[in-house]
């Protein structure tokens, strides 16, 4: 949204009340939008989270800055000092940026089955279909071309961003946040294979998505083969993210885009999983894992840590030094043995 005239900002001591930060400097600065802090300039509020680009912050425009107490005193600009700065700036750019609020009503255009069940302070938008007896709360929100299929059901203050698909049956919860295109529920990829050829497995569960969650543009969550599958309250889902039928995602878990996730793998609560990681079916993860990007899972993470299956980049001509060593391992630890097993009878005969 455009940035609003500086006269309507809001006051640095007011802000600091609200989101729960220290003022330091003068509080009646009035900010009315956020900003980076190389592009920042009249009536805007920064932040330093990051200390590696501490020089920006010597040279910013901003009229007031979020950091931390450690860099309190490193500039005289007016500022909300708190002990998580990106957290803080998160809630100030909330409150700064409103998000407009829709009408609530039904378009025209929308296709709506007469058994369906749709709060007053809801909103459909146009070309949206709605199976029967699907449910939407209050002041959720479905944009335009989303299609919820038989008897789904919407949570109060969901929002739907346009063309998302949510297959019969299957549960968002209130006030998560759905982003366009992604589909929930399609079949899980079961297969039967006889005498050559696969069999469709029925998939006959849901899923089912708690509160607070927000799922990327693109992201596909399939329904449970016979149970569910379940993402918990307060998880975040990246864009294109794959998850196979029957997994389970632990509460506040985090997971960037490009991830795939094989059928009936569970992800405890608090994960962090790096963009393109690629997890492997039948497994469980620990409650407070981190899979570095790119990282490749093929057994079980029982105990929390930092998981990492990648090479960092190198020089082509270096990586293919490196790979060619790598291919040699093999032979050298059978050479390695055959010498500590030669070592060892000489030691015994003497």
């Amino acid at each position: 949204m455009p940035p609003l005239p500086p006269a309507a900002g809001i006051r640095l001591s007011e802000l600091a009340i609200q989101v729960g930060a220290t003022v330091v400097g003068d509080g009646d600065v009035r900010v009315h939008s956020v900003a980076t802090l190389e592009h920042a300039g009249p009536g805007t509020i920064a932040f330093l989270a990051n200390p590696k680009y501490r020089a920006r912050l010597a040279m910013t425009h901003a009229a007031a800055v979020i950091v931390t107490p450690a860099f309190a005193d490193v500039t005289p600009l007016p500022k909300l000092v708190h002990r998580n700065p990106y957290a803080t700036y998160a809630k100030v750019a909330a409150i700064l940026h409103p998000v407009a609020a829709a009408q609530p009503g039904v378009d025209r255009s929308a296709v709506v089955a007469a058994s369906a069940a749709i709060d007053a302070s809801a909103v459909i938008g146009p070309l949206a279909t709605l199976g029967a007896r699907a449910r939407v709360g209050a002041h959720a929100v479905i944009g335009a071309g989303c299609a919820i299929g038989e008897d789904a059901e919407i949570g109060d203050g969901a929002i739907l961003h346009p063309h998302v698909i949510v297959y019969p049956n299957c549960v968002i919860g209130a006030r998560t946040i759905v982003h366009a295109g992604a589909v929930l529920g399609a079949d899980g990829f079961g297969m039967a294979e006889e005498e050559g050829r696969w069999l469709k497995i029925p998939q006959l569960g849901r899923v089912v998505v708690g509160a607070d969650c927000e799922i990327g543009a693109n992201t596909t969550i399939d329904r449970g083969a016979i149970g569910d599958t379940i993402i918990e309250d307060d998880v975040k889902l990246d864009n294109q993210i794959q998850i196979g039928h029957n997994c389970t995602i632990g509460a506040h878990t985090a997971i960037a885009g490009c991830v795939g996730i094989a059928g009936s793998t569970s992800i405890g609560r608090n994960c962090k999983i790096g963009g393109a990681a690629m997890i492997a079916g039948h497994l469980e993860i620990a409650d407070g894992t981190i899979v570095s990007a790119a990282t490749g899972v093929f057994d079980s993470l029982l105990e929390a840590g930092v998981y990492t299956a990648t090479f960092p980049a190198l020089p082509h001509r270096k990586w293919r030094h490196v790979a060619s060593e790598v291919r040699r391992l093999r032979a050298l630890a059978e050479r390695v043995a055959t010498l500590e097993r030669a070592l060892a009878a000489r030691d015994a005969e003497s």
